[in-house]
């Protein structure tokens, strides 16, 4: 175990920025190295090895959790075993309907991964530490709205080997949530991994119901299902497919022609029209679907957006300008359609990075286009542009230029935009930007939100060429978290839970 005087000298290293906050109380705890952060490994029932862990979790008290883990830690606890449990116990006791708000414990576990994964050592633990206590919040408010938990499935109802895709499928496109349930289950036991998320991705981006996060909750499963193993992917998936079929109260829109659903069916024609060599191309080009996405309807950017890839423009030239228009709608309507612009941006990239079926990949470039405008709603006529932010000269230069660019985020959060897109216009590497950026999203994030848009938007912005890369970087700081803000609650907490 490392001593006091180790770890500070170790912290100092990797904190990159002096005077943007402590997290030496984190050295009492094991280090948890990246490999193994990342290498696979009536109620529903988990495997008998992750169950008690599962239910250490839900059933021990909010304020005491912290303190139980902490001290297994000590122990031996893995931290994939923390990760596993929390997810599962989330998955168990968190109803995805709405798939926003108290569910936000389920979402968020990805996120706090992502962001632990890309912290030093000695970091690691804090965010899950967020989730665990975030998880007991939203647990609490389910039991107040029903205590709905997760059932067994029915076993009698599950489609044989032969026949549970196109049963999937079926129940997906008529939105008939019993035969889903059944099905995925059939699926999952004839199939893989990678053919069922080819699947669902599908069906994540059909409809603009809660907010793109039905895509979002996708990513992140399949996400999490490659660090803690595929065995846990059965309770994970049934609850999924539950979120892809919630209708937000609307009629079924199988039998319907709801607004929601228009721009899905539409280019499911319009996306054959694409040029067969589409993947090759130009690799600018882009910002004319950014000038679309500012004032055209979900009409104009997907047409725009095919428009342009059969003149030859790169698709990734567009996904930059996708994250482009992110990341000004943060700066022109701060807020949180904004932001989940970005982080269904993020599901989306993911997806698409990572699919085989070429036409599946076309529509999910098209659908992003798509939902942009319904993210914006009526063109904003404030704020500044993406391409227009200027640079504001900073007082001093590298690594100790940065407290002054994140001291100003709450007070003059345009000023600590335009002093953010000078520092990484003179600074070629943003790896210190964004680990300060992560400190301080531990030290005083107060939300699943500030762990979902900085995962997010610091994963992306290492996907684009710099001029994008600085622009996106330098709006995403209507979204983080200042210095001069309050430490979270929960930084306290923990530094007690850890003390023991």
């Amino acid at each position: 175990m490392a001593t006091r005087r180790t770890f500070l000298t170790t912290s100092a290293k990797v904190s990159l920025v002096a005077g943007l906050g402590d997290l030496g109380f984190l050295a009492g705890l094991p280090r948890v190295t990246a490999a193994e952060a990342t290498l696979p490994a009536s109620a529903v029932r988990f495997d008998p090895g992750i169950e008690p862990l599962v239910r250490l979790i839900e059933d021990t008290p909010r304020e005491r959790l912290l303190e139980e883990i902490g001290a297994r830690l000590r122990h031996g606890l893995a931290y994939r075993e923390v990760l596993t449990a929390l997810f599962l116990a989330a998955v168990r006791n968190i109803q995805p309907r709405p798939i926003g708000f108290k569910f936000h414990a389920v979402l968020v576990v990805n996120s706090a991964h992502l962001a632990s994964l890309a912290s030093p050592d000695t970091d690691r633990w804090l965010p899950i530490f967020w989730a665990l206590d975030q998880f007991k919040s939203s647990q609490a408010a389910n039991v107040r709205e029903g205590n709905w938990t997760l059932s067994a499935v029915d076993q009698k109802a599950v489609p044989p080997a032969h026949r549970a895709k196109a049963a999937l499928v079926e129940a997906l496109e008529n939105w008939d949530e019993a035969a889903a349930d059944a099905a995925i289950v059939g699926l999952l036991r004839t199939a893989g991994a990678h053919e069922i998320f080819e699947l669902l991705c599908r069906f994540g981006v059909r409809d603009f119901r809660e907010l793109g996060h039905k895509q979002i909750y996708i990513a992140n499963s399949f996400r999490l299902l490659e660090v803690i193993g595929w065995q846990h992917a059965e309770p994970v998936l049934r609850s999924l497919v539950y979120s892809i079929l919630d209708r937000v109260g609307d009629p079924n829109p199988s039998q319907n022609d709801l607004p929601a659903d228009r721009p899905f069916r539409r280019n499911l024609e319009a996306v054959k029209g694409i040029r067969t060599d589409w993947l090759t191309g130009q690799p600018d080009g882009g910002k004319e679907l950014l000038i679309a996405c500012r004032q055209g309807s979900a009409l104009d950017t997907s047409a725009r957006a095919i428009e342009l890839l059969n003149r030859g423009v790169a698709a990734r030239a567009l996904f930059e300008a996708l994250h482009g228009a992110t990341g000004e709608l943060l700066m022109r309507a701060p807020g949180i359609a904004s932001l989940h612009a970005t982080t269904f941006t993020n599901a989306v990239r993911y997806a698409w990075d990572r699919i085989h079926d070429d036409g599946l990949r076309r529509l999910l470039l098209v659908q992003n286009a798509a939902f942009l405008p319904l993210y914006r709603g009526q063109p904003k006529k404030d704020g500044v542009l993406l391409d227009e932010l200027a640079a504001e000269p900073l007082k001093g230069s590298g690594d100790e230029a940065l407290p002054e660019l994140f001291a100003a985020i709450g007070k003059d959060t345009l000023s600590a935009s335009r002093k953010t897109l000078a520092w990484l216009e003179s600074n070629p590497d943003p790896a210190p930007f964004a680990q300060a950026a992560r400190r301080l999203i531990f030290l005083k994030g107060r939300d699943a939100h500030d762990y979902k848009f900085s995962a997010a938007v610091l994963e992306d912005s290492v996907r684009m060429a710099p001029p994008w890369r600085n622009r996106v970087l330098a709006a995403s700081v209507f979204n983080l978290r200042g210095s001069g803000e309050a430490d979270n609650p929960l930084v306290q907490r923990t530094r007690a839970a850890l003390a023991g």
